[in-house]
C-alpha cells in the first residue's frame, strides 16, 4: 500500500477509507482527491506513483491529463461571455464564426455546442494527430464539415470536437484561445493550477498516463456496434495514452481533451459551479450562469456513446445532469464531467459540494469508473 498523504477532515474518514481502498482492491496506480464543502477544502489527498515503473512518487502538485474533465472549464469560459453580454447561447453560432454555418449549419444555436447537439461529433475525412495540434486547420475543417445529424434534435458525444467549436466560438469573440481566456480570467486570478496547452517548465512534475489493464464489457460494447459517427467522434484521430505522454500533446491546445491539473485545481473549478457562481469569496460567474450550466437539453440515448449504455441520458449546457443514475451523486441536479479512464469532476450546490478526482492509472470504463464513484458515494455518506 502506498502512503497517503494530505488531510481529511474527520467527518469525512470514510472518503479517505474510498481512497485507500481504490489503491488496495481498484488497481490504483496514483492518484489524488479534493472535496470542498462551501468552498473550503475537506479532503485534499494523493498518494501512489506518477509513473507506471513507481519510481516517482505522487507529490502534492503533481498534474495530471484529465482528458474530457477538461471540458468544464471549457464551459465556464462561454458561460463568462454570456454574463457579460458577449455571447448569445441562442443565436447562431455563425453570428460570430461565419464560415461555421457551410454545410447545412447555418441554424445550429451556440447551445448546440455546448449541450453536444450541433451534429458535428466530429470529421468525416481523416484527420491526423499532427493536423489536431494545428488550431486554425482543424478548426477549419469543422467549420466546413456537414452535421451528423439534424442539429438540435439528439446529442451526440463531441469527443474532441466540442473543444475546437466552443473553443473558436470564444476566439473570434475574445481574440485569445480558449486556454489562454481561462488562464487570465479565471484560473490565473484564483492561483488555480489548471493548463489547457501545459508550459513547458510544467513537464517534469506530470505524471505519466498507464493504459488500463482490460477493456470493460462496456467498451467492448462500445466498439462492436461503433457506427460511423462515433468513429469521427472518438476515433478520428485516434488519441489514447501513448499520444498523451507526448511533449506535443501535452503542449497544444485540445480544450476538450488534453487539460492538465491537480485534483484541487479540478475541485476548485467545478466548485465555482457549487458555489453558484463564486470560490473563496469571489464571484466569477452570476447566479444565473451558474444556474444555466444545469439547464438540461433533454434525455435522451448518446448518438455516440449509446452502444455502451443501457440509460438514458442527459446534458446541460457543458456539463451531464447526474440524473436518475447518479453519476454524480443522488441529486439529479447535481452535474460534472468524467474524464477517459477515471477523472471526475463534480459540482453540487444543493449539498454545496465540489469535487475533484485524478489518476494515471486508465480504467477501462467508458464512464463512473469504480474508482470514482466510490470517492463519489464516500462523499454523500458524510453528509
Amino acid at each position: 500500500m502506498p502512503q497517503i498523504q494530505g488531510h481529511c477532515d474527520d467527518r469525512f474518514t470514510a472518503v479517505r477509507d474510498a481512497f485507500a481502498a481504490n489503491f488496495a482492491e481498484r488497481d490504483e496506480l496514483g492518484a489524488a482527491v479534493t472535496v470542498l464543502l462551501d468552498g473550503h477544502p475537506v479532503v485534499d489527498l494523493w498518494g501512489g506513483w506518477a509513473d507506471g515503473g513507481r519510481t516517482r512518487p505522487w507529490e502534492r502538485d503533481t498534474v495530471v491529463n484529465v482528458w474530457s474533465t477538461t471540458k468544464g472549464p471549457t464551459a465556464l469560459c462561454a458561460h463568462a461571455l454570456v454574463d457579460r453580454g458577449l455571447l448569445d447561447l441562442d443565436a447562431p453560432v455563425a453570428a460570430y464564426w461565419p464560415e461555421f454555418a457551410a454545410a447545412g449549419k447555418e441554424s445550429v444555436r451556440v447551445r448546440h455546442l455546448l449541450s453536444h447537439r450541433s451534429g458535428v461529433a466530429g470529421l468525416r475525412d481523416p484527420h491526423t494527430l499532427a493536423e489536431l495540434y494545428d488550431w486554425e486547420l482543424t478548426t477549419a475543417r469543422l467549420a466546413a464539415t456537414e452535421p451528423w445529424w439534424e442539429p438540435g434534435t439528439r446529442s451526440g458525444y463531441h469527443a474532441i470536437s466540442y473543444g475546437f467549436l466552443v473553443g473558436e466560438v470564444v476566439r473570434r469573440i475574445t481574440g485569445l484561445l480558449p486556454g489562454e481566456f481561462l488562464r487570465q480570467e479565471i484560473t490565473g486570478p484564483l492561483s488555480i493550477d489548471f493548463h489547457v496547452g501545459l508550459p513547458e517548465e510544467d513537464a517534469g512534475r506530470v505524471a505519466e498516463l498507464v493504459q488500463p489493464k482490460a477493456v470493460s464489457r462496456e467498451q467492448a460494447a462500445l466498439f462492436a456496434a461503433m457506427e460511423p459517427v462515433a468513429i469521427a467522434s472518438l476515433l478520428n484521430p485516434g488519441t489514447g495514452t501513448a499520444a498523451a505522454n507526448t511533449p506535443e500533446w501535452r503542449a497544444a491546445e485540445i480544450p476538450a481533451a488534453n487539460g492538465h491539473g491537480t485534483a484541487r485545481a479540478v475541485a476548485s473549478l467545478y466548485g465555482i459551479l457549487a458555489g453558484r457562481g463564486t470560490l473563496d469569496g469571489r464571484r466569477i460567474l452570476s447566479e444565473a450562469a451558474a444556474e444555466r450550466v444545469r439547464e438540461g437539453q433533454g434525455p435522451c440515448r448518446d448518438l455516440v456513446l449509446g452502444a455502451g449504455f443501457t440509460h438514458e441520458t442527459e446534458l446541460g449546457l457543458g456539463l451531464w445532469l447526474s440524473g436518475p443514475n447518479s453519476s454524480y451523486g443522488p441529486n439529479p441536479r447535481a452535474v460534472g464531467h468524467d474524464g477517459a479512464g477515471g477523472s471526475c469532476g463534480l459540482a453540487d450546490p444543493e449539498a454545496r459540494i465540489a469535487l475533484g478526482y485524478v489518476m494515471n492509472r486508465m480504467g477501462p470504463n467508458i464512464a463512473d469508473d469504480p474508482r470514482k464513484m466510490a470517492l463519489v458515494d464516500a462523499v454523500y455518506e458524510a453528509l
